[in-house]
């Protein structure tokens, strides 16, 4: 018998001569992925960037719109006050343009309603009876008490709470600094008495 000698066989790639193939071998499907995944990358980035941009100025113009409407409010009330002596417009415009005395006003002219008070909440009808709290404004006399989203509201202090339209006019009858007793019901179950201190509508 003749005896060989065990030789191994040679690997993937590797020529038959034995000496392997300088550099590394070139996988064109790896090339493909690899320029893929990097597309898909910068085009999510592109994307959120457009989208968290877009929502900032959303934000920015309602912020703009609630507030112009408010300063437009604002300029509203300054006008019908009736200070025409401190540079407010007067009350009766197309009075002041004819010619000749301008004739006094037949009453007087009302002052601002005083400050009403508010509880930092917005509530919705519950199912049963009592108001249903679905936002709690932070920071707010409603958040300092307690309060929090899934809350009913069914009395503020003596006043029975049987909507959300009965608590808005027990709020808008207390006066801002006065403690008052809410009788909440939690979303557990659990029943609980709160102090809250309402306070000013600016």
């Amino acid at each position: 018998m003749e005896q060989t000698a065990l030789r191994p066989k040679p690997m993937p790639g590797q020529e038959s001569g034995g000496s392997p193939t300088p550099g590394p071998v070139r996988r064109p499907h790896a090339d493909r992925r690899r320029r893929r995944r990097l597309t898909t990358v910068l085009f999510g980035l592109c994307v959120g960037t457009v989208l968290v941009l877009s929502g900032v100025g959303l934000g920015t113009v309602g912020a703009t719109v609630i507030g112009m409407s408010k300063l437009a409010d604002l300029r509203g009330q300054a006008g019908s006050s009736g200070r025409t002596g401190q540079g407010a417009a007067p009350v009766n415009p197309s009075a002041s343009a004819l010619p000749g005395p301008t004739p006094p006003p037949a009453t007087p002219t009302p002052s601002p309603a005083p400050a009403g008070a508010t509880l930092g909440v917005e509530a919705v009808d519950a199912e049963k009876s009592g108001a249903l709290v679905v936002g709690v404004h932070v920071p707010g006399p409603g958040y300092t008490a307690g309060l929090v989203r899934g809350d009913v509201l069914l009395a503020f202090d003596t006043t029975r709470i049987d909507s959300a339209a009965d608590l808005a006019q027990a709020v808008a009858d207390t006066r801002p600094g006065a403690a008052v007793t809410l009788t909440v019901r939690h979303e557990g179950g659990g029943y609980q008495q709160l102090t809250v201190i309402p306070g000013v509508v600016t």
